[in-house]
């Protein structure tokens, strides 16, 4: 017997009262929805295999289930194709681990995004961008993936801008931010491999995360000439003061030039991880830290994250062009990690 959806039915007249009622229920980002039909919403969680009252994730700190049905309906709305679901739902298990801390992220000031990297075939499968115009428009299964996601933290978690959203700037990245690794092209271990899954397998990896910080190095052909440029720009980049995890992407020109001069991922975070200290002496003078200056701050560092394993090393972005950005990642120590969890199709 087909299981019952039990979400509340409402009439309407057609198409554009649909749309309205949609907007008129703050059930919107802002932008036209999909009406969720039952049989759009049916099609949705076949394609995941899930009746619709599984529960496929917990929010602790705000005592709310997320079920499939409530998960398919929003991505219904984000205007997802059915096959888009399983990504979406690995990443709602993702946002509702205890390691990423929900409510950090989901209510800070900071107005952290949740950077979705999906790495495996299914990226291939569903065209998932990962190469020109990454963090740009154009690509059906980033936008309503990261929308879907992003609706289903508005409208079944609570995480309403002006409410529970506090975000006090928020970026372009809280309607959607999903990206893939180009596995096909890069020269390195893909990140879901790195964490300890098989290449054949299908992974999301979410991080909550500020935009993407651009910088531009074309006149180097060593490694250590773009990560030093790299690096700089890192370590002066405002928020220095023990973001928890950072993520760095590189695109085609600069991973090529790392690449040919014989860098892997291992090296990368490395030099990263050591090239971006600042003394105490720094951080006090610019107010970022706290307290007058005192003897040995000249030479006394901090980090700007605890280990190299908290840099996140994805080889995307466009061939063209000596361009490449870092992410730094929302909080402070170990108040939100990373998390990657495994796409699950029927």
């Amino acid at each position: 017997m087909t299981a019952t959806l039990t979400s509340r039915r409402y009439p309407v007249s057609d198409l554009a009262d649909a749309i309205e009622l949609c907007f008129d229920k703050g059930w919107s980002d802002g932008l036209p929805v999909v009406p969720p039909t039952e049989a759009r919403v049916r099609a949705t969680l076949d394609a995941a295999g899930l009746p619709p009252d599984r529960q496929i994730a917990y929010i602790a700190h705000r005592n709310v289930p997320v079920t499939a049905e409530k998960a398919a309906i929003n991505a219904v709305l984000a205007g997802c194709k059915p096959e888009y679901f399983p990504v979406v739902v690995a990443a709602v298990e993702a946002i509702g681990d205890p390691k990423w801390a929900y409510h950090g992220p989901g209510t800070s000031t900071a107005g952290a995004g949740v950077l979705t990297i999906v790495n495996g075939p299914i990226a291939r499968e569903l065209d998932i961008n990962s190469g020109d115009n990454l963090f740009g428009p154009g690509w059906r299964a980033n936008l309503t993936i990261g929308r879907a996601l992003r609706l289903i933290m508005r409208n079944v978690c609570g995480s309403r801008p002006g409410t529970l959203d506090r975000g006090t700037l928020g970026h372009p990245g809280k309607l959607a931010y999903v990206i893939a690794e180009n596995e096909p092209d890069s020269p390195w271990t893909p990140l879901h491999v790195e964490r300890g899954y098989a290449a054949t397998q299908s992974t999301v990896t979410v991080l909550a995360a500020e935009a993407p910080h651009q910088f531009y190095n074309q006149l180097s052909s060593t490694a250590e000439g773009v990560l030093t440029t790299l690096a700089d720009d890192m370590r002066i980049s405002g928020n220095v003061m023990g973001q928890p995890q950072y993520a760095v992407i590189l695109a085609g020109e600069h991973t090529r030039t790392i690449a040919n001069d014989g860098g892997q991922k291992a090296d990368i975070r490395k030099f990263l991880f050591e090239h971006t200290h600042n003394s105490h002496a720094h951080l006090k003078r610019t107010q970022r830290m706290a307290g007058a200056l005192q003897p040995g701050d000249e030479t006394r560092m901090r980090p700007l994250v605890e280990s190299p394993d908290d840099i996140l090393v994805v080889a995307a972005g466009g061939r063209a062009g000596a361009f490449s950005a870092y992410i730094p990642g929302w909080g402070s120590k170990r108040a939100s990690q990373s998390v990657t969890k495994e796409i699950r199709r029927p």
